[in-house]
């Protein structure tokens, strides 16, 4: 029997928040534990009972999600977190990042994409919407890019831009016909020789650096 993956919902619309809870509920072995709309609230469900992922809106009424987000982690590390974002909230992707989120979805994101962020960040992967990260892709273009000398090889170039793609370790591995454990030592060297902390910071370290395109 496949584990049950224990969910909570941490957005201040409460229209949002309910229809996400109905929609992860009806996927096979997720069980949302708690939903919540402000940080207080959810401190005192963390109290009861850990989940396995929190899907975390970014604004929030009584604090950010950024906020937020580097307490959980700070105290729970083990809980993943996913946030999520609007379109508009994009200048707020390096701060959730650097508190701590394991990958970002867009709002309006489908039922298929819901669930493969859930099992690859359960997975001990991260993951960002391919929308999201096209996005971001486009408003760091229209500014000023910076570049930077990076001597990486060209399986590592394209390793990198298969995961600014959103690709997971199993997904490169079929598409370059590799072995996932090669991906994942193609990742950690990425990691190495851009100096950066983990795979969100990857991903924006490629974008703002010219890295791929």
């Amino acid at each position: 029997m496949k584990k049950i993956i224990s969910i909570v919902i941490v957005d201040d619309h409460k229209i949002f928040r309910t229809g996400l809870e109905v929609v992860l509920n009806g996927i096979s072995n997720f069980k949302v534990i708690g939903s919540y709309s402000d940080g207080k609230s959810l401190w005192q469900g963390l109290s009861e009972e850990l989940p396995d992922i929190i899907f975390m809106d970014i604004k929030l009424s009584d604090e950010t999600g950024i906020d937020l987000t580097q307490k959980v982690k700070q105290k729970y590390s083990s809980v993943k977190i996913i946030a999520l974002t609007m379109f508009g909230e994009i200048e707020y992707f390096n701060e959730m990042v650097n508190a701590g989120a394991d990958g970002f979805l867009i709002k309006n994101t489908d039922i298929l994409e819901l669930k493969k962020a859930v099992v690859n960040i359960m997975n001990g992967e991260n993951y960002f919407a391919k929308e999201f990260l096209g996005y971001l892709n486009l408003k760091i273009n229209s500014s000023n890019q910076k570049t930077i000398d990076v001597n990486l090889s060209e399986r590592e170039l394209e390793v990198l831009k298969l995961i600014c793609e959103g690709f997971n370790n199993n997904e490169i591995a079929e598409k370059l016909f590799i072995s996932a454990h090669t991906v994942d030592g193609h990742r950690r060297n990425l990691i190495l020789k851009t100096g950066v902390k983990n795979a969100p910071n990857l991903v924006m370290f490629a974008l703002k650096n010219g890295l791929i395109e």
